[in-house]
């Protein structure tokens, strides 16, 4: 039962609620209450605010933590520990996230997902559960989370599609990966995405329709996201497997380990990096025979963004990486046809090596790819984006600048850092930064840095090794 109190007189329309849990999490001890009660620097209570408001914000169209934490400046949760389980305490919470006094069953779902994994990877880290210094030791802490969690299923075919794409993309294009997800959704896949708005929503909305259609049941709408990005991108309300990552890194393994095939549809930065970290694992010498289906697609309108990300590809990273990938414009039925045969060959392969169907441990993931990469001023100056060293070491170093980016655009320390001392210098060979510098002003000009109406200023400056800059 929920214990709805009065409604607050806060900016936005609020209420105070007692909620009991929904989900996967029932009982915490007092040790771990403690933790998300603590409000100091060292404690988990700013942290879990950020990510429960998040959740009790669903569907708002924001890209920014500040901007949600300013429209709801008096909103507070705490953990109570009552005699018959466990209780979250809600003051001035978003109002949207009720219907006739009684919280949504799945926002409540969500919220103590969120409780579940924050203190779960806070706890095991204090216990030095999760060995974090070599890349073995992250891999297992990534299955460790995502086993917590209840994602990974057992005795299951593959049939985990995982679709990346923006949040601020365009209506037509909106419409086309709701396309995709409905066929993908009529031949039985799954949906896996970065829980957010725009191309996170859209193919699971489309299979829901599909499913529904087929009686297809038990579906899994994943998402995967880490702390500051859920602050900045609510989660979409179909998501019914929300999952909490502690970085960037572990979120983008947790994607490579559990999807079977992997779609991209029209994004920004955010999507770049994504493909960087993809492609640069790919390219590893040991990975090079293992199948990993990966198309790239969008409507028609979408066929100019795909021709300069792969003319910035190819030349950045050569036609090796062109070929682990295919481009697939305006046709959502060839889209899912092409995901059935990879997916059938990823089965083959995995039944072939004895490997799990539900994680994929022959992965090879080089440490470089799962360092957490803190973007000061200092780090995105130095980074290496030079041509003198392996391409997959290459593609991790520009992953690396697009996460930078990523952070000054939308993340609260990203943010701070571009504020107090302006914007990020990225350098590196003349003709990468060249057609990074048009890349990213593409981006800017069809609106991909910002939701739409926003002016973008840039939180970086392209500077050429031959003293070339743009903006």
């Amino acid at each position: 039962m929920n214990d709805v109190r009065s409604p607050s007189r806060a900016k936005q329309p609020t209420v105070n609620a007692r909620i009991v849990p929904a989900g996967t999490l029932d009982v915490l001890s007092r040790d771990e209450i403690s933790r998300l009660r603590d409000a100091s620097a060292a404690g988990l209570h700013g942290l879990l605010r950020s990510c429960a408001l998040a959740v009790l914000t669903s569907g708002a169209m924001h890209d920014s933590a500040r901007a949600m934490l300013d429209r709801y400046p008096d909103f507070d949760i705490q953990v109570l520990q009552q005699d018959r389980g466990l209780k979250l305490e809600l003051k001035h919470a978003p109002a949207q996230a009720f219907v006739d006094g009684r919280i949504i069953r799945g926002t409540n779902e969500l919220l103590f997902a969120v409780v579940r994994d924050i203190v779960y990877v806070s706890t095991q880290i204090a216990a030095g559960q999760f060995e974090l210094t070599d890349s073995s030791g992250i891999t297992h802490a990534v299955f460790d989370i995502l086993r917590n969690a209840r994602v990974l299923r057992a005795r299951f075919d593959p049939n985990l599609v995982v679709c990346w794409g923006g949040h601020s993309i365009s209506r037509e294009e909106y419409d086309y990966t709701k396309d995709v997800g409905y066929e993908l959704g009529l031949r039985g896949m799954d949906i896996c995405t970065g829980c957010g708005p725009g191309a996170m929503k859209g193919p699971m909305k489309g299979a829901t329709i599909a499913h529904a259609k087929q009686r297809h049941r038990n579906n899994r709408y994943i998402g995967l996201t880490e702390p500051s990005i859920i602050a900045a991108e609510s989660p979409n309300p179909i998501v019914n497997s929300l999952v909490i990552l502690p970085d960037i890194e572990k979120r983008l393994e947790a994607f490579v380990r559990i999807g079977h095939g992997f779609i991209v549809f029209p994004g920004g930065v955010g999507t770049a990096e994504e493909i960087l970290y993809l492609l640069g694992i790919l390219l590893h010498p040991a990975n090079a025979k293992l199948p990993f289906p990966l198309v790239f697609t969008g409507p028609k309108v979408a066929a100019p963004y795909f021709e300069q990300i792969d003319r910035f590809l190819r030349l950045a990273l050569g036609e090796a990486a062109a070929k682990r990938y295919q481009v697939i414009i305006d046709d959502p039925a060839a889209v899912a046809h092409a995901m059935q045969r990879g997916i059938e060959e990823v089965r083959d392969h995995r039944i072939a090596q004895h490997d799990a169907f539900f994680f994929n441990w022959e992965l090879n993931i080089d440490l470089a790819f799962q360092k957490p990469f803190d973007p000061t001023h200092a780090a995105m100056a130095a980074l290496n984006l030079q041509r003198d060293q392996p391409v997959h070491e290459l593609a991790a170093n520009l992953r690396r600048a697009f996460s930078g980016i990523v952070a000054g655009n939308g993340k609260e320390e990203g943010m701070r850092r571009i504020d107090e001392e302006g914007p990020f210098e990225i350098n590196g060979d003349p003709e990468i930064m060249r057609a990074l510098d048009a890349l990213l002003k593409s981006f800017v000009e069809q609106h991909r840095m910002k939701l739409p109406g926003s002016r973008y200023v840039p939180c970086y400056r392209i500077v050429a090794a031959d003293g070339r800059g743009g903006r």
